[in-house]
């Protein structure tokens, strides 16, 4: 069910700029912002302190593990998660068990994720049948069910038979819907366990080459230009995908991309201690890549952050590095490394921020409720942060079910001290409250 409620905002500053304000919503709507605002009797108050208000964060890459790695993640604590790292919608990945490739799936997904009310959380539905990249999945039941699928994606493994992403793509334009590519041309990365260079030739680690995920790319973007339609690139990594990137937009190509925050701020030096917590797909590369990456991020090439909240149980990860699941949990602390590789070097101010982690991927998926500006009349989807306090991870006290932080025992700058929902406070000083 969705639910709205009243607040008042008080003392903060819309997009860290000006004097502190007062921001009210009533009924899920922003209805005033000014100095000295009375709420009405029933609504709920936040001290804001002088810290800064956003847009709520919306994170098109998400894995919640529900239904089928119920030992890992559920749509509850991924929504907690979700909510204290300042975020008011997310999108779940299609690799669950069973696949979320039929609007049972999806649609059940959905009604969760709402009974829950944390955030809004939108599935993503499968490409292909099973994710075997043999048959595509009934997309267009799937975006006619309740849940409304926008997005679709065989993530975690790429659509690598050209004739068959061509046909997704002119059934997606039909349906006005977006295809998102998980770019790995698996030719060239069987066996493949971290970023194919100097760190792995030394520790002895297959390599995952730049040009598997390069490939996909352009060829992908040369199938949207074909097909008059728009494609999605997932967890952009590489130096040679940005430069890609910038050649497709220069054609007209309607192409988007995103990176995670593990690839904004991590390199494949991590690796020397073979911890198969810092094993990723696509795996983490080289210092030039991040710094290829964060320039991107703020030129607008590439497009928004998703944090790609990939949950794994302790013995997945405690175990020899080649054996290891990939992914990394990234909700809570997707912020804190967006505003360290970005906001404290002056790539981006906060209305920067706005733009890549509310704004943006909201406008990808066509979302009309999510991302938008801090004004009377808009939602009251908002996130609050104060940039001055700092916190240390610790991966057994995050909301996660799984613990498996790359961050452990790191110090992050800023706290996201409230999350608003339509008006509901849905996470508080580090708490959940509903």
């Amino acid at each position: 069910m969705q639910v709205s409620g009243s607040v008042l905002i008080a003392d903060v500053r819309p997009y860290g700029e000006g004097d502190p304000v007062d921001v009210l919503v009533i009924d899920g709507e922003i209805s005033e912002i000014g100095t000295d605002l009375t709420a009405p009797d029933g609504a709920d108050r936040v001290e804001g302190g002088g810290a800064i208000l956003l847009p709520g964060f919306v994170d098109l890459h998400t894995h919640l593990r529900e239904p089928g790695r119920e030992d890992t993640e559920t749509i509850r604590t991924g929504s907690a998660a979700a909510a204290l790292g300042g975020f008011t919608a997310v999108f779940a990945m299609a690799n669950t068990d069973p696949v979320a490739d039929n609007s049972t799936v999806t649609d059940n997904v959905w009604r969760t994720g709402r009974d829950i009310g944390l955030v809004d959380v939108y599935p993503i539905g499968a490409v292909t049948v099973g994710l075997e990249g043999k048959q595509l999945a009934e997309m267009g039941m799937m975006n006619a069910g309740v849940a409304g699928v926008r997005m679709f994606s065989d993530d975690g493994k790429c659509v690598a038979d050209p004739l068959l992403m061509r046909r997704a793509l002119e059934y997606a334009k039909s349906l006005d819907v977006l295809i998102a590519q998980h770019a790995e041309e698996p030719r060239l990365t069987v066996g493949a366990i971290a970023h194919e260079g100097p760190t792995a030739s030394r520790l002895g680690l297959t390599g995952w080459p730049r040009a598997a995920e390069e490939s996909i790319v352009i060829r992908d973007a040369l199938l949207a230009r074909d097909a008059g339609t728009r494609v999605h690139i997932c967890h952009a990594s590489t130096e040679g995908t940005v430069e890609l990137l910038r050649w497709a937009r220069d054609q007209g190509i309607a192409i988007s991309a995103e990176v995670t925050p593990h690839h904004l701020l991590l390199d494949d030096s991590r690796l020397n201690t073979y911890d198969a917590v810092n094993k990723v797909n696509p795996p983490l590369r080289e210092h030039r890549d991040n710094l290829a990456l964060r320039q991107a991020l703020a030129d607008g090439v590439i497009d928004c952050v998703a944090t790609d909240h990939a949950p794994h149980a302790a013995q997945e990860k405690a175990c020899e590095f080649a054996q290891a699941r990939p992914g990394m949990l990234g909700l809570q602390t997707a912020l804190p490394i967006v505003v360290e590789t970005m906001v404290t070097p002056g790539l981006l101010d906060w209305r920067g921020v706005a733009r890549v982690m509310s704004e943006r991927p909201a406008q990808i998926v066509g979302l009309t409720d999510q991302g938008r500006p801090i004004a009377v009349g808009e939602p009251g989807n908002l996130t609050l942060v104060d940039p001055d306090t700092s916190w240390v991870v610790q991966g057994d006290r995050l909301a996660s079910l799984s613990s498996n932080t790359p961050y452990e025992s790191m110090t992050m700058p800023a706290t996201v001290t409230a999350t608003v929902l339509r008006g509901v406070v849905t996470a508080r000083d580090g708490e959940v409250t509903r």
